[in-house]
């Protein structure tokens, strides 16, 4: 049911997605088209030099692939002209102001007619840089809320996070992000300060690229373990969290913190997944018979999510949430 009122709402809808070359941002672009062709526009994000480049990474990395194989049978030979006019890459980067958007006429487009922002741009690796951690988990989340907040009818912002922004914490934690609030110590910007400084002064001492590399990983971890995070991503994820809650303002926002991601359980078709990605490592060295044993509780659950079923949450929540808001607009009009 809920799905149903949501092909409804995504009718006309302009809605800007961050990440969008990454396995979710895909799934999600997909189910949208798929669910609501008539979506007004769909802009995709995509780090490129120029529009041109981005168009091209549009098309040969995500329109390209299998996953959009059902949306294509369904249109045949109407499916480009639909892609066309539905989707747009705009080149940008989130860890830049203005979303690195250097195209001024594109910008404004887009400042006046985005009502929706979909977050999913991230940097998962877990022993990342902590520079470029910062940069797209924690500020670049800032930045696309900054973004978001020029927007003329930008209604709400959507961020992708991920359950381990708890740390280490034992026990039910609730969704209300109580266990970041507990840890509103964390100078983030001080944070910030001395990552820029420990670069610095390795690039002075013209240390070599891959060792500053090596310097920057080891110094996001022992940050991480510091303030009682296990790495690097989920610890710079949680200070995204932190950064969008406090400086939101009248924006409304909807984070949705989904565990491991896995392949597709449904839809568009059972099974899809593309590249190894986390959990894979394991399964895939157990298979080719690298890894013989790995420690585990049999009691324990699986702590795995199909992509599809996140894209459904997504979907769902974007629906529900952008109702309630203009709901508490027209009574506050009143």
């Amino acid at each position: 049911m809920e799905l149903d009122n949501a092909v409804k709402f995504l009718q006309g809808k302009t809605i800007l997605i961050t990440g969008a070359t990454g396995f979710l941002a895909k799934v999600f672009v997909e189910k949208i088209l798929r669910l609501q062709p008539n979506v007004n526009k769909l802009y995709l994000l995509v780090r490129a030099s120029n529009n041109k480049s981005a168009t091209q990474r549009l098309y040969d990395e995500i329109i390209s692939t299998e996953l959009f194989k059902i949306l294509r049978n369904n249109w045949g030979s109407k499916f480009d002209d639909l892609i066309s006019s539905r989707v747009k890459a705009v080149a940008g980067d989130i860890s830049f102001e203005n979303l690195g958007l250097n195209d001024s006429e594109l910008r404004e487009e887009m400042l006046k007619k985005i009502q929706i922002i979909v977050n999913v741009a991230a940097s998962t690796n877990f022993g990342e840089r902590y520079d470029d951690a910062l940069g797209i988990n924690t500020f670049g989340a800032l930045n696309v809320l900054n973004f978001g907040k020029k927007c003329d009818e930008v209604k709400l912002f959507l961020h992708i996070s991920t359950a381990y922004v708890g740390g280490e914490e034992t026990g039910i934690i609730l969704e209300k992000g109580e266990n970041l609030k507990r840890r509103n110590d964390i100078n983030i910007f001080e944070e910030k300060r001395l990552a820029e400084e420990l670069l610095s002064q390795l690039q002075n001492q013209c240390i070599p690229d891959k060792a500053i590399t090596s310097s920057m990983k080891e110094f996001g971890l022992e940050r991480a373990k510091m303030n009682g995070w296990p790495n690097t991503y989920v610890f710079t994820k949680a200070m995204g969290e932190m950064l969008l809650g406090k400086f939101k303002g009248d924006l409304p926002l909807v984070i949705i913190r989904p565990t491991i991601i896995a392949s597709t359980y449904k839809q568009p078709f059972p099974g899809w997944i593309e590249g190894v990605r986390t959990m894979d490592v394991v399964l895939v060295n157990y298979g080719k018979g690298k890894l013989t044993c790995f420690p585990g509780n049999l009691n324990s659950a699986l702590d795995v999510i199909p992509v599809d079923m996140v894209v459904n949450a997504m979907v769902v929540a974007m629906e529900v949430h952008y109702a309630q808001h203009q709901y508490s607009s027209s009574m506050n009009e009143i």
